[in-house]
């Protein structure tokens, strides 16, 4: 099993429509980086634990548990020229883009990146490290640890 970050602008999708959705699932679409997009084509599988996390927001930090709930599949968004996310290079027999389903697992308590940074556990962490951007990063199993057991304790 691995264990991943995955950011997402919550005014786009929070985890609280996540736990809205049916099956409280939702497809991870409009990844539009190479590396990002690799993580997931090659390296995601079912049962894979997600720290989902909130970014580009007043607070960003962890919002809830989740995890790869499907193998990756083409991103739909990237054939549709409506979409933000369309890409007029993607065609329908060579994808460009690709999607995963992911299911939220556990609420726990909002943690907020200014609280992730003191985290001695966390010092290594991808997102923590500077200029780290991509929306998609592995997480170690201690990483994870360090911090399903900060939400849970509330913070």
């Amino acid at each position: 099993m691995a264990y991943w970050l995955m950011k997402s602008e919550p005014d786009e999708v929070s985890f609280d429509d996540v736990l809205a959705a049916p099956s409280k699932t939702v497809a991870w679409f409009g990844v539009r980086n190479y590396q990002a997009r690799n993580f997931m084509r090659d390296q995601m599988k079912a049962g894979d634990g997600v720290l989902f996390y909130h970014s580009s927001c007043a607070v960003p930090g962890v919002a809830g548990v989740a995890e790869v709930a499907s193998g990756p599949y083409p991103d739909a968004s990237q054939f549709d020229p409506k979409s933000h996310y369309y890409d007029p290079k993607a065609s329908e027999e060579q994808p460009r883009w690709i999607s995963v389903d992911v299911k939220a697992v556990e609420e726990g308590s909002y943690l907020p990146l200014s609280e992730m940074r003191t985290m001695p556990e966390l010092e290594d962490m991808v997102l923590l490290q500077k200029g780290s951007r991509l929306s998609i990063t592995p997480v170690t199993a201690a990483q994870w640890k360090a911090v399903l057991k900060r939400m849970r304790a509330g913070g």
